[in-house]
């Protein structure tokens, strides 16, 4: 017996339309994943996945390969929380790969040192050596700027002309990939200034990550902002009869993706020292996948930040269990195919079960 009347006013409650957390489902996808790739470990290649084999470390994890992981994808990750606010609110970014390589290409113009081994810099971009040795607050800003009017560009061509996001953010995503080409016509630029290296030191790209996701995390869950967002991706028509002015809204969510996109890349380049016009190619479609197989439905209204980041650690998962087992990269990018296809697959399916409960 399923049905039981509890309360007043004789309420039924149904215990079999209880369902798990849908962050509890992509934690379990996680650990198969990881035990998977254990298994496979001890069985074909007589070593371990995730535990330390090496007998002069007296540490029970495999530390270095849990480092790698995380910092594969806190870059994409970054954009990923962006994405995420962005689909949830009922919409797509494409171009927030090419906001990456524009941003990387202008940000490290205004971050390069005048001289390197005492001779001047062979990449300055200006050519002008009061351009250089500038502190390291300019190119952030520079940066944030750059993600500020792209997303602004991105939310109003959306809000205000009624166009399919998917057009305009394309649109975006061809115009930001000629800007980054066209900045030092498609040379790179390298040689920051020493303060700049640091954002991307180490494990600062995790740090930077996990910040803006459990920062997010709390916006989305407990502010108004997050609350709007739910409301416009799940009816927007309803949103806007309460009174929620949902043009503003989508011009704030798609600058603040924007923005994030911006962030990524001054961490990107700090990162590699360098800046390229092909920065941030596909970054887009993987941020896109990390938020699907974290559970973030396409048609808008349900998804987590959790869930975003549980995402971005099954692509890191994915990734460096194909480098365990010694596969060529080009098969990472057929499984992650197949794993994006059947995240979307598996939510129709749950919005069709969802349809079929109410």
């Amino acid at each position: 017996m399923t049905k039981s009347v509890q309360g007043v006013g004789g309420l039924a409650y149904d215990s079999s339309k209880r369902s798990w957390p849908n962050e509890l489902n992509v934690f379990l996808a996680l650990v198969l994943l990881v035990v998977g790739f254990e298994l496979i470990g001890r069985i074909f290649l007589s070593d371990s996945f995730l535990f330390n084999t090496n007998p002069n470390l007296d540490t029970l994890f495999n530390e270095a390969r849990l480092q790698i992981i995380i910092l594969q994808v806190s870059i994409v990750g970054i954009i990923a929380i962006g994405v995420t606010q962005v689909i949830i609110s009922g919409g797509i970014d494409l171009s927030a790969g090419s906001v990456v390589g524009a941003t990387a290409m202008i940000a490290m113009s205004f971050a390069q040192a005048g001289t390197v081994n005492g001779n001047t810099n062979p990449t300055s971009a200006f050519g002008n050596p009061g351009l250089m040795d500038l502190p390291v607050i300019v190119p952030v800003l520079v940066a944030l700027g750059c993600g500020l009017l792209a997303g602004l560009v991105n939310g109003m061509i959306i809000a205000y002309t009624r166009i399919p996001p998917f057009i305009a953010t394309l649109g975006m995503m061809v115009s930001a990939r000629g800007i980054s080409k066209w900045v030092t016509k498609g040379k790179p630029i390298s040689f920051p200034v020493e303060d700049y290296t640091l954002i991307g030191k180490g494990m600062m790209p995790v740090v930077i990550f996990l910040t803006l996701a459990i920062l997010f995390h709390l916006i989305l869950t407990y502010t108004r902002y997050g609350k709007y967002c739910y409301a416009i991706g799940s009816n927007e028509e309803a949103a806007r009869i309460t009174g929620i002015k949902v043009e503003h809204h989508k011009v704030l969510v798609y600058t603040i993706a924007s923005m994030l996109a911006a962030v990524a890349a001054l961490v990107l380049t700090s990162k590699n020292l360098t800046a390229q016009a092909g920065m941030g190619v596909m970054y887009e479609l993987d941020a896109i996948a990390m938020a699907v197989i974290g559970g973030v439905s396409l048609a808008g209204g349900r998804g987590s930040i959790i869930g975003t980041v549980l995402g971005a650690l099954i692509f890191g998962v994915i990734i460096s269990g194909f480098t365990f087992m010694r596969l060529d990269a080009f098969y990472q990018e057929m499984v992650k195919g197949v794993i994006i296809v059947g995240a979307v697959v598996l939510d129709q399916f749950r919005q069709r079960r969802s349809g079929r409960g109410k």
